[in-house]
């Protein structure tokens, strides 16, 4: 942004960045609605107030264990009201939450941990998994990591534990000792790290600062209408960018409660209904469960679909029983579209919307040029704003970091609008200018919302002893919308299976998720007139073999 102070200044004046920080922005909203539920989870149920507090002494804990404002903490945790008081209490804190998956393992978390230059790690208890004995195994790994902090964990575990913190000290003394650090902050400053959905390896540091951060979800709230009767359920995980900001931070903004949830049909349903959830997001995954939501949830007013176009008969079974259906896009490095509650139906059946801040910008250009498309061509969204980054981050020395640098060069036009890689439309429904999203540029595998870097499996992939060539590809999934196919050229007299792929992953360190879910053993791989790998043939193979196997084929 350097380069364009000009948009700075704009955005100071319109009131888009304001100087405070984003935990006393938070504390703002807390002392006016003190009894109010702040979060509810399967762990429990916190008020404001109790919130306020828990996260007050947390903050000071933190401190006393020599852990310094502006140091970072890998965060792995999931949908709790624990996870809600150390996410406040770090930011009371001045330290920065870099927010990666409960599911990321040595492979990704080493890499982050460096290139964020981490000092601290917090883990929560995971079924079939030693979160202790994972979180010794980074330390060793990781230099900068010195301290190992716990939720969930055992008298007598290793680490410090956050609900130790959260029970210890006089609140009166904590909320000082708050507001003497926040005095010191700059408002300018990091705030978070969130992760790319990066497409060439290990995920890319993105900043987001403490007064941008909290307008996004304020914008967020704005735009769906929500007020502090809002009970705001979120499904998918809480530590990631659409966790954050629309799952906690936007019904924080306005007072609201967060319904912190597990993606657990046993759980989730009667908790909709239990918990009077009136709005939530529904991404593809969600589908499946459509018509059981549609049944429990009495109190729903407002439904958003997120992450791919609805399934056929999501948005309308929702409609049907007088539920507001809109959809959402939106990226970790900012820019937010949502359908405007007043918006025609076809706005919110055929489009993503509109952009959420009067100060956004989006340029559909022609991939890799700066050159505009007329409405209703598909090109490359290209977007701008006061909450969408300027840059990625990189806490390494420049030469290690030099790929980061290499990267932001290439990543914003001339006039600073950040390259998305997907493909969008502006379209006219019923006389109204929106956006839709066409497709991507990018290779991944969108796998119910998480995504998956192609070319980081096929890197893995090629060090398999047995495999000879790869190539990695979407298939369509009712349920998860895509999941990884492993199209495999095994070395001469080997055969390879499904599982042998899957335990080398493990033994690498890779997150489950981004495991192949087929393997095609194929004597070669298709290519194009001019020699190239052809990826559209893999893809429409692999799409025949689902479809014939679905009909029972």
């Amino acid at each position: 942004m350097a380069r364009h102070p000009e948009l700075v200044d704009r955005y100071r004046r319109t009131g888009a960045r304001r100087p405070e920080t984003l935990a006393n922005l938070w504390q703002r909203v807390a002392d006016a609605h003190p009894e109010r539920e702040a979060v509810v989870a399967p762990d429990g149920r916190m008020t404001y107030a109790e919130l306020a507090v828990a996260s007050d002494r947390i903050a000071v804990g933190l401190r006393e264990s020599g852990l310094l404002p502006g140091e970072r903490v890998l965060v792995q945790s999931g949908n709790s009201v624990a996870t809600a008081m150390a996410w406040y209490g770090m930011l009371k804190a001045g330290l920065v939450p870099v927010c990666t998956l409960p599911a990321h393992r040595h492979h990704e978390i080493e890499a982050v941990g460096r290139r964020a230059g981490a000092a601290a790690h917090l883990v929560q208890e995971q079924p079939r998994f030693d979160v202790h004995g994972f979180a010794a195994e980074m330390s060793a790994a990781v230099p900068s990591l010195r301290v190992t902090l716990t939720l969930g964990a055992g008298a007598g575990a290793a680490g410090i534990r956050i609900e130790d913190l959260a029970a210890a000290g006089d609140p009166h003394t904590a909320r000082a000792g708050v507001t003497e650090v926040q005095a010191g902050l700059d408002p300018d400053g990091i705030a978070v790290l969130q992760l790319s959905g990066g497409t060439t390896g290990t995920p890319k540091l993105i900043p987001r600062r403490h007064h941008e951060y909290w307008y996004n979800a304020e914008r967020y709230a704005a735009v769906l209408g929500w007020d502090a009767h809002v009970r705001v359920a979120h499904l998918m995980p809480i530590v990631h960018n659409a966790g954050i900001v629309c799952g906690l931070h936007a019904p924080h903004s306005v007072g609201g409660t967060a319904v912190l949830l597990p993606p657990d049909p046993d759980v989730v349903l009667p908790a909709v209904a239990a918990e009077r959830v009136t709005d939530l997001i529904a991404g593809t995954p969600m589908a499946a469960l459509a018509r059981s939501l549609v049944g429990q949830g009495r109190h729903l007013e407002r439904i958003v679909i997120a992450g791919s176009k609805p399934p056929e008969g999501m948005f309308e079974l929702f409609e049907s029983a007088g539920v507001w259906v809109g959809q959402l896009y939106g990226m970790a490095e900012g820019f937010f579209t949502v359908t405007p509650l007043d918006a025609p139906r076809a706005v919110r059946r055929w489009s993503v919307g509109v952009p959420i801040s009067e100060s956004d910008e989006a340029a559909i250009l022609g991939p890799g040029t700066e050159t505009e498309v007329p409405d209703g061509e598909v090109g490359e969204m290209c977007v701008r704003g006061p909450y969408t980054v300027t840059g990625y981050f990189d806490a390494r020395p420049g030469d290690e970091a030099a790929e980061t640098t290499a990267h932001n060069a290439r990543a914003f036009t001339s006039e600073g609008y950040y390259r998305t890689g997907d493909l969008g439309m502006v379209r006219i429904e019923d006389g109204h200018r929106c956006y839709s999203i066409e497709g991507r540029i990018k290779d991944v595998i969108d796998r119910g919302g998480e995504k998956i870097s192609v070319d980081e499996l096929e890197a893995l992939l090629a060090g398999h002893p047995r495999i000879a060539e790869v190539a990695v590809v979407a298939m369509p999934d009712p349920r998860l919308g895509e999941r990884g196919c492993a199209f495999v050229v095994p070395r001469a007299g080997e055969i390879l299976a499904l599982p042998d792929v899957q335990e080398y992953l493990a033994g690498r360190g890779v997150a489950k998720f981004k495991w192949p879910e087929r393997v095609e053993l194929v004597d070669a791989l298709p290519r194009t007139a001019v020699g190239k790998i052809d990826k559209n043939a893999m893809r429409a193979a692999v799409a025949g073999l689902v479809e014939a196997q679905a009909a029972g084929r």
